[in-house]
């Protein structure tokens, strides 16, 4: 019961501050969409101002000599543009980087008309006169809006506006940094390699120390599980038993490696039988088809020689043939 009537406390103090908060956004808001003649100055904090009521904004920067031109000029807008109940601000690029990415802003000055939401870039001309008609006359109508990819209150420039805010943030570091580096060198006559050495050391240190940080906080959020202490005894019994599962497990592995080993034995054995078999078969036929070679040739040679035999039995004239042929004797 105590701990939610804590919770319920806490909800109420959240919603008063979010309350306030909100409160305090709307009054600034309704303050800011009644002009009163002054120039306004936007920058990354209180921009979205410009969300509300009609407004011209003008991006500059202090060293850029047209923004220096204009500058008196859009200080008399600023008073004269209030009876047409329009806010008149200003913007430094060089102290809000992320709205010229948010805006994306290629060209300085640069001025935008912003009505309810609604963003349009003016290419008019640059003088008191100019201004004022584009505003009674509303010629920003005719303007096409920015594109909804374009809009600078959408994500994707939201993040745009971080990069431009990080390369700020990376020149003015360089900067720092030769400054440092030209007073190492001037007071304490340190060289270049010498400054640069000692910077790579206290990177490597930084480093190492948000690391250490790093890891602290992983601990913090996910503490280790906590293993149950054990006693001497204990840990020796239990060391014991590992010993003994790990020879039992080595016993088995070399049982089955000698199951395989025999299996594979006998499985070369039965090959080895085989191919004998198979080669005494193939000796076999080998002397059969051998035999009948050898018997076919032996009657040919009979058959040839039989043959040569008949024609000499038949050229001899046989014993009676002789007989007749004797001539008579003379009477």
């Amino acid at each position: 019961m105590r701990s939610y009537l804590q919770i319920l406390a806490a909800s109420c103090v959240i919603v008063t501050l979010l309350a306030a908060q909100s409160a305090t956004a709307s009054t600034a808001a309704a303050k800011a969409s009644k002009p009163d003649g002054k120039l306004i100055e936007l920058d990354e904090d209180n921009w979205q101002l410009m969300l509300n009521g009609e407004w011209m904004i003008e991006f500059f920067a202090p060293w850029c000599p047209a923004c220096k031109n204009l500058a008196p000029v859009w200080e008399r807008y600023a008073n004269t543009a209030k009876d047409v109940n329009v806010n008149v601000a200003k913007i430094d690029v060089t102290t809000s980087p992320s709205l010229s990415g948010r805006f994306f802003v290629t060209a300085l000055p640069t001025i935008y008309h912003v009505k309810d939401g609604e963003f349009r870039q003016y290419r008019g001309a640059r003088d008191a006169e100019a201004l004022l008609y584009f505003l009674k006359k509303k010629s920003w109508q005719a303007i096409e809006p920015l594109s909804s990819w374009k809009k600078p209150d959408t994500i994707h420039m939201s993040l745009l506006s971080y990069f431009f805010k990080l390369s700020h943030t990376l020149k003015t570091t360089q900067k720092l940094f030769k400054d440092f580096n030209a007073r190492l060198q001037e007071e304490y006559g340190l060289p270049t390699w010498g400054s640069y050495a000692l910077f790579a050391i206290a990177t490597i240190f930084v480093g190492a120390a948000l690391g250490l940080m790093l890891v602290c906080i992983v601990d913090f959020v996910y503490p280790p599980k906590k293993s149950p202490r054990q006693s001497f005894s204990e840990s020796q019994d239990n060391l014991a038993k590992g010993v003994e599962d790990l020879a039992t497990e080595e016993i088995e592995d070399d049982e089955d490696d000698n199951a395989a080993e025999e299996e594979d034995g006998n499985s070369d054995d039965d090959a080895e039988e085989d191919q004998e078999e198979e080669d005494e078969e193939e000796q076999e036929t080998k002397e059969e088809t051998g035999d009948k070679v050898q018997t076919e040739k032996k009657s040919e040679k009979i058959n040839s020689r039989a043959g040569d035999d008949a024609p000499e039995v038949a050229d001899k004239p046989s014993t009676e043939q002789v007989r007749k042929r004797k001539p008579r004797k003379a009477d």
